[in-house]
């Protein structure tokens, strides 16, 4: 992965269709997605349950751009070894999830991954701060994690200017996560962020045998962004 800061979708799989989840990959990459975003939640950190390891290593023969997984877990370190070894490219933790993040990000760089942070809506942008140098990617929760199709948390469009700020001309990619769409997508790109999270807005009103509608969700976020950016110079 080569580090620039143009804007990457990223669709959540967790909107995707479950019984079809190659040809959904295959799907969306094929129309023009950057990014696979696979959003791991355990029922205890967050109030839901989706995939493990074993789902990841099953969808990574049919992800061909980069597997960027969210995990919505405490505690994360048991498990950063067995989602390294599924094949994710990036592997996020959340700062809340427990008390020594550093020694998480840590241990997710030993496996030769990228190393993701997480901060839910209520955590401070400062708190990331001390651990920027352990850091591939920050990501901006702009819904409290646990469900897709959550209103955007307009609040965090200035979160993430803090952190850009705080990021200065370090290798950081600045991800947003929840309530992405061609409304709020020139929102955060105008504040800092380069990956966006986007799971309904993407597969909604398409399927496998109707991918040209993916292609154009993804196409109207990305416009959006650029458009918002083109502006701002």
């Amino acid at each position: 992965m080569t580090f620039d800061r143009s804007i990457k979708i990223a669709p959540s799989i967790l909107s995707a269709d479950f019984a079809n989840f190659g040809r959904e990959i295959e799907a969306i990459e094929d129309q023009g997605c950057d990014w696979v975003h696979v959003d791991v939640m355990d029922g205890h950190f967050v109030p839901n349950l989706t995939f493990g390891p074993q789902l990841c290593k099953a969808i990574r023969p049919h992800i061909r751009t980069v597997m960027d997984v969210h995990l919505m877990i405490a505690p994360v370190d048991p498990y950063i070894e067995a989602f390294a070894d599924a094949g994710a490219d990036i592997i996020t933790a959340h700062l809340e999830a427990g008390r020594h993040i550093h020694r998480t990000l840590q241990a997710i760089r030993a496996t030769g991954k990228k190393a993701g942070l997480a901060l839910n809506p209520g955590t401070p942008v400062d708190a990331v701060a001390p651990l920027l140098d352990l850091c591939d990617l920050i990501c901006v929760m702009t819904v409290n994690p646990g469900f897709g199709g959550q209103k955007f948390i307009r609040s965090q469009v200035d979160q993430i200017g803090r952190l850009r700020a705080l990021i200065g001309d370090r290798p950081i990619h600045i991800e947003v996560d929840g309530g992405v769409d061609p409304s709020t997508a020139p929102l955060v790109a105008q504040a800092g962020a380069d990956v966006l999270v986007a799971g309904s807005a993407v597969f909604r009103g398409g399927s496998v045998n109707s991918p040209q509608e993916y292609g154009a969700n993804i196409a109207n976020i990305r416009g959006a962004a650029e458009a918002a950016l083109k502006q701002a110079a």
